[in-house]
């Protein structure tokens, strides 16, 4: 079901539908296929991106739209949804429009092509059909229908074909249709041999185009009249009663099974695919005609990826990649070599990524493991990927007798199965694996070490601390904007250690002295904060809030906005993707701008900064784990942490705040109807310039 309602309930302003919004955020991600200043191959990249970005939404979020429609009564919800299905059918035009008219022909500039059959030279036909009959055909199984042969499972997002068959089959039976599942173990895309192939060019071959060029050879004795590939997405929501479970990763292992196989909610076929054929389709899978996408072009774009990963850079030509980046050390805030516990006893450090390496991430874990002194470690695990050093470490820390408390968060989606395989791992070797609590997905980003070092009274426990706005994986962290922030406060660390007790023991516990919680305070306080902020406005000081998100759909938080700029108050909002207030509305959210920057990485920090006056006591400014949606704030355990230090404060502002309010490359900004406006296609942009500038360390 949908976060929010159409209204926020005390101004009653009009709020941006949270579809359309994720749908105008895809816009801007395929507007970067379209730039001339983005390689070739990093353009048909953002395609692909645009692709599996839709495919979630479809399982997901158009899912949960098209739940809500089926509701009694559920007038709005209805135009709601088609208004929503009407805008995917026309990005999704456009994605192919781009793909087929702009990306593909400017990379055959370059000798990069992907020929079907009609275009292949007769060599590459021949060598076509050899990979078919040895690489291919082993792996189908053609099923013709009929009352003993059902139409077969399609799992989710599967490839597929159905064809229309004539003449009559071994037992003399007019059966006309059968069905074609392509193995997923089969790569979507080949690449040719190059002596095959023009001198200096590569030509590629999808692998719905071998297996069409030969589809008729899999039906011997019957001609193939007509066929499509075809695909279905569906609901993939993993849900379980929460409730109702005793043991809750039990339930999820069981909920994978089937997920494969929820209800269908999308049906996609090339646009040549017979009438009779898309029909037959949608009263197999039980949906209407606007659930139907005949698209001009292979019907998964995600695939591309293969293709890029298999290109070569022309030996003379332009280069078709962004140029590769390495991420810098820290410079002399942490040391290369030494301990790592002995610089942060003289200071907190923070870490921007992915400017910034985050391998001090996984040297203060591996310090941490091989440590004789360090006793406990706890982590909480979000979306740490099938193969981590991180995890890895956490298993040799449980096999050298350390204390390892691990909160793995079962239900983050599309991650379950991984993050199920590690708890099994951790509890084996005997590490202590908690998996939240029921209700609430633990979202917040924790990594804590316990320590015993000497002192002039003698020994004593010492606890060091790393928080992050983003997820303990080191291949994203190279890929996402992050910030990261180690600590050895007594304060920090000891709220640091009430939250994992909490989620241990689930005791009432008062609330942390200096780390804000969700679901229990943080809301509150960032009303209360905005408040102070609109106080200060009407008093004629100083009042400026700049926020920047991933999302921004929790109506409370919206209204304490608007209330704010109603006051007077500056505000500037940085959100990436789904935004539901409308700026620029006069009396309303005329003082309040909202930008999206789009780039090469992808955004994902989330950071806090209000003034309510002229010192720097009124300021204050605050990293986070959360989103500003309703589910983050109030079923999620989330974190945000204040930087108290004026320094590193200013640092925070001036990399993450300042260049993306200036960018005039990368940045789009909200009109009050829910589009989105580039801001410029030249000058400054904020992630090449924070590029530039660490590069320079």
């Amino acid at each position: 079901m949908t976060d929010v309602p159409t209204a926020a309930p005390a101004l009653r302003l009009p709020l941006l539908n949270r579809e359309r919004s994720i749908l105008e955020f895809n816009r801007r991600v395929l507007a970067q296929a379209l730039r001339a200043d983005v390689p070739l191959l990093e353009r048909l990249r953002y395609v692909s991106i645009v692709s599996s970005n839709l495919d979630e939404f479809f399982e997901v979020r158009f899912a949960d739209a098209l739940e809500a429609a089926r509701a009694p009564g559920a007038g709005d919800a209805l135009r709601d949804l088609i208004a929503i299905s009407n805008e995917a059918h026309s990005l999704i035009e456009e994605q192919y429009a781009v793909f087929n008219e702009q990306v593909m022909p400017s990379l055959a500039l370059h000798g990069i092509r992907v020929v079907n059959h009609a275009e292949r030279t007769e060599g590459q036909r021949e060598w076509v059909a050899r990979f078919f009959e040895r690489e291919v055909r082993p792996l189908l199984v053609p099923v013709g229908l009929d009352p003993a042969h059902p139409f077969p499972q399609v799992a989710n997002k599967s490839l597929n074909f159905i064809a229309q068959l004539g003449g009559r089959n071994a037992f003399g039976r007019e059966n006309t249709i059968a069905i074609v599942k392509v193995p997923r173990v089969l790569a979507r895309v080949i690449k040719l041999p190059a002596e095959c192939c023009p001198k200096g060019e590569q030509h590629f071959a999808l692998l719905t185009s071998v297996i069409r060029a030969h589809l008729a050879e899999l039906f011997p004795g019957r001609t193939v009249e007509s066929f499509s590939q075809f695909r279905v997405t569906r609901d993939s929501d993993l849900e379980v009663d929460e409730d109702d479970v005793r043991n809750l990763r039990q339930a999820l292992r069981r909920g994978l099974t089937t997920r494969h196989y929820g209800r269908a909610i999308r049906l996609e076929v090339v646009n040549t695919c017979p009438e009779a054929l898309w029909r037959l389709l949608l009263a197999q899978f039980d949906l209407p005609e606007a659930a139907l996408h005949r698209v001009n072009g292979p019907v998964n774009l995600v695939r591309l990826n293969e293709l890029i990963d298999l290109a070569l850079d022309p030996p003379h030509g332009p280069v078709l990649r962004f140029a590769p980046y390495e991420p810098s050390w820290p410079g002399g805030r942490l040391p290369r070599t030494g301990s790592m516990f002995d610089r942060l006893r003289e200071g907190d450090v923070l870490l921007h990524h992915p400017f910034e390496s985050f391998e001090p991430v996984i040297e203060f874990l591996r310090e941490a493991v091989q440590d004789p002194q360090v006793l406990a470690i706890k982590m909480t695990i979000y979306r740490t990927g099938e193969k981590s050093v991180l995890m890895d470490l956490l298993l040799e820390a449980t096999r050298r007798g350390k204390e390892v408390m691990v909160v793995v968060e079962l239900k983050a989606r599309f991650d379950e199965e991984a993050n199920i395989n590690w708890a099994e791992r951790l509890e084996a070797v005997g590490a202590q694996v908690v998996y939240g609590i029921v209700g609430f997905k633990t979202h917040a980003k924790l990594l804590l070490v316990t320590r015993r070092e000497s002192s002039p009274r003698g020994p004593k426990l010492r606890r060091y601390v790393h928080l992050s706005t983003g997820n303990y994986n080191p291949k994203t962290a190279r890929l996402y904007t992050d910030i990261g922030y180690f600590s050895a406060d007594d304060g920090t660390t000891a709220d640091a250690d009430q939250i994992f007790q909490q989620i241990a023991s689930l005791t009432r516990m008062k609330p942390p002295r200096h780390l804000l919680t969700a679901p229990f305070v943080l809301r509150k306080r960032l009303q209360v904060l905005i408040a102070q902020v609109a106080d200060a406005a009407r008093a004629g000081k100083p009042a400026r809030i700049v926020v920047k998100i991933n999302a921004l759909t929790d109506p409370a938080l919206i209204e304490a906005l608007v209330a704010a700029s109603q006051a007077g108050a500056a505000i500037d909002l940085i959100v990436r993707g789904a935004c539901q207030l409308p700026p620029g509305i006069e009396g309303l959210t005329s003082n309040i701008r909202v930008r999206s920057v789009v780039g090469r990485f992808l955004e994902h920090s989330r950071i806090i900064y209000l003034r309510w006056g002229e010192s720097v006591a009124e300021e204050a400014l605050y990293l986070s784990s959360a989103d500003w949606m309703l589910r983050n704030m109030l079923r999620r355990i989330e974190l945000a942490w204040p930087i108290n230090d004026p320094a590193m404060r200013q640092r925070v502002i001036d990399e993450c705040l300042v260049p993306y309010l200036h960018d005039t490359r990368d940045a789009w900004s909200l009109q009050s109807n829910g589009k989105y406006e580039r801001i410029g296609t030249d000058g400054v942009s904020a992630q090449q310039a924070l590029m530039g500038r660490f590069r320079a360390k």
